[in-house]
């Protein structure tokens, strides 16, 4: 799980970075339980929610500029 205070302090451009890696990882996570891989289910929950984090505050540093 991401802090909020750690993604608060970052660049928008480490932030779209740390986005774009997020969503490969789910990606990958999605595809590993198509095939039954994955063994922890929580960690759709946890992954949705670390993205739906950056993309609240990516929206929030965008909308101060």
């Amino acid at each position: 799980m991401i802090d909020i205070k750690d993604i608060r302090d970052k660049k928008i451009k480490d932030l779209q970075k740390m986005l774009d890696d997020l969503l490969d990882e789910q990606m990958k996570l999605r595809l590993q339980f198509v095939t039954g891989q994955v063994t922890n289910s929580s960690q759709f929950k946890k992954m949705r929610k670390d993205i739906a984090r950056l993309r609240t505050v990516l929206g929030e540093q965008k909308n101060d500029n």
